[in-house]
C-alpha cells in the first residue's frame, strides 16, 4: 500500500484520488497553460475574458500561452476569489492534474531528445 495516500476520503478529507505529495507551491503551474472555459455565473473580471475560435467565454492568455491571471512572479492565481468554476473544479494532486503534469514532462523530454 502506498503510504502517501490517504486511505479514504473520509479519513483524510481528501479525494482518495488525490496525491497530497502535489502542491502548487511547489509546481510549475502548468495547469495555467491550458484552455479555460468561463461560464456565464463565473464572477471572473470581463478584462479577464476573450472568446475562441467557436464565441465561447475563455480565459484570456498572453502571447506566451499562460493564462494572463497568473502572477508570474509567484507562480499564483492574481483572482484566486474569482477563478472561474473550471478552475475550483481542478483538484491540486487530483488525476487531470497528474495528467496535465505527466504530459508537460513527456513533452519537455521529447524536446530535449
Amino acid at each position: 500500500m502506498n503510504s502517501s495516500l490517504p486511505e479514504s476520503s473520509e479519513d483524510h478529507g481528501l479525494d482518495a484520488d488525490i496525491d497530497p505529495s502535489i502542491q502548487c507551491s511547489r509546481c510549475e503551474a502548468v495547469c495555467c497553460r491550458l484552455t479555460v472555459y468561463v461560464m456565464a455565473d463565473d464572477a471572473t473580471p470581463d478584462w479577464l475574458i476573450d472568446q475562441d475560435e467557436h464565441g465561447m467565454d475563455v480565459m484570456r492568455r498572453l502571447d506566451d500561452g499562460w493564462c494572463a491571471a497568473l502572477d508570474r512572479e509567484t507562480m499564483r492565481c492574481s483572482i484566486y476569489a474569482l477563478r472561474p468554476q473550471v478552475c475550483r473544479d481542478f483538484d491540486m494532486g487530483g488525476a487531470d492534474c497528474r495528467e496535465v503534469r505527466a504530459n508537460d514532462r513527456e513533452l519537455a523530454i521529447a524536446v530535449l531528445d
